[in-house]
C-alpha cells in the first residue's frame, strides 16, 4: 500500500481552512487548539456523568457532578473538585461505557408529557422535550466553562426536542459514539502501534517515504482530525452544525465518513482498523 508523501512540520498549524460545503469556523490556531480541547473536556465530563446517572439515576444533576468528582482520580471537569492526581485529558479509569443505556434518567424524559412522531432528516423520530438531560447538560456547562475562566470558545447552544437531537434517547446514542470515535484514532496514533509497525521493515519504509517518521505520522494524524474533527462541518447549515454543543460531535461524524480518502488511511488499515463500529472483540 503507498500513499502520497506528506511533509507535516513539527508544530502543525490547527486552524481549519473555510471550504465550501465544508468547514464553517475560522479559528486561529491558538483558538482553534482551545476550541478542541474544551470539545473533548466537555464529552468526557458528560460520558462520566452519564456512568454516575446509570449507578445513580435519580440523582439531581449538581449532585451527579459532585459525585463523579469526588470518584474521579483526577479533576474533573464538571465540578472542579480538587485531584488527586494531576488532571489529564486521558480518562482510562472513568467508567464509561459506550452502551447505549441511561437507566431511570433516560426513561424519565422519554416517559414524561407528549411527543410528534415526524420526520426530522434522519428518520423518523419522537420528537420530545428532554429537560433532565438538558438540565445536566446546563450544569456541566456551567460548571466546564466556570473552570475556562471566561476562555469559551464558540456557541453554547444544546440542541434537544429538535430536528438535530429529538429526545432523551437519541442524546445518549450521540455520546455513546464518542468512544467509537476516539478510540480508533487514539489505536492508530498510539506508541505501542507505531513501534509496533514500524519493527516490520516494509512498513517502517512506508512511514519514511510517507510521512518522514513515526512521530510525524501522529502529528499528521491528529492535526488532521484537530483541523477537519471540529471544523463546524457536516450539515448544509449553520444551525445543524457549526460550533454548537451537538454540532461538535456532528463536526467529528464528518471526519469518520470521510477517513477513507485519507492519505493515512493505510495506517489505520495495519493497526486493525475494520470501522468506527467495528467488531465485536476489535476496535
Amino acid at each position: 500500500m503507498h500513499a502520497p508523501p506528506l511533509a507535516p512540520p513539527l508544530a502543525p498549524r490547527l486552524y481549519p481552512p473555510l471550504r465550501p460545503g465544508g468547514a464553517r469556523l475560522s479559528h486561529s490556531h491558538a483558538s482553534q487548539y482551545a476550541y478542541v480541547e474544551q470539545s473533548l473536556l466537555l464529552w468526557r465530563a458528560v460520558l462520566a456523568c452519564r456512568a454516575e446517572l446509570r449507578r445513580a439515576p435519580r440523582r439531581a444533576p449538581a449532585e451527579v457532578c459532585r459525585a463523579v468528582g469526588g470518584r474521579c482520580s483526577r479533576s474533573c471537569p464538571a465540578c472542579g473538585l480538587s485531584p488527586r492526581r494531576p488532571s489529564s485529558l486521558e480518562a482510562e479509569d472513568i467508567p464509561i461505557s459506550p452502551r447505549p443505556e441511561a437507566g431511570a434518567f433516560g426513561t424519565q424524559d422519554l416517559l414524561s408529557g407528549g411527543y410528534r412522531l415526524r420526520d426530522t432528516g434522519q428518520g423518523r423520530h419522537r420528537v420530545q422535550s428532554a429537560p433532565n438531560v438538558g438540565q445536566l447538560m446546563s450544569e456541566v456547562l456551567r460548571r466546564l466553562q466556570a473552570e475556562q475562566g471566561g476562555g469559551w470558545v464558540g456557541s453554547s447552544a444544546v440542541h434537544l426536542g429538535d430536528d438535530d437531537v429529538p429526545n432523551a434517547l437519541v442524546w445518549v446514542d450521540k455520546y455513546s459514539q464518542v468512544p467509537r470515535i476516539l478510540g480508533p484514532i487514539a489505536h492508530a496514533v498510539s506508541q505501542s502501534t507505531l513501534d509496533s509497525l514500524a519493527a516490520k521493515p516494509g512498513v517502517r519504509g512506508y512511514i519514511v517515504s510517507a510521512f518522514g517518521s513515526a512521530e510525524a505520522c501522529r502529528l499528521a494524524v491528529l492535526a488532521d482530525f484537530f483541523k477537519h474533527g471540529f471544523d463546524g462541518s457536516g450539515a448544509d447549515n449553520f444551525f445543524d452544525a457549526g460550533s454548537c454543543i451537538d454540532g461538535r460531535l456532528t463536526s467529528a461524524w464528518h471526519f469518520c465518513a470521510r477517513l477513507s480518502k485519507k492519505p493515512y488511511y493505510p495506517l489505520f488499515q495495519m493497526s486493525g482498523f475494520v470501522g468506527f463500529d467495528g467488531a465485536f472483540g476489535r476496535r
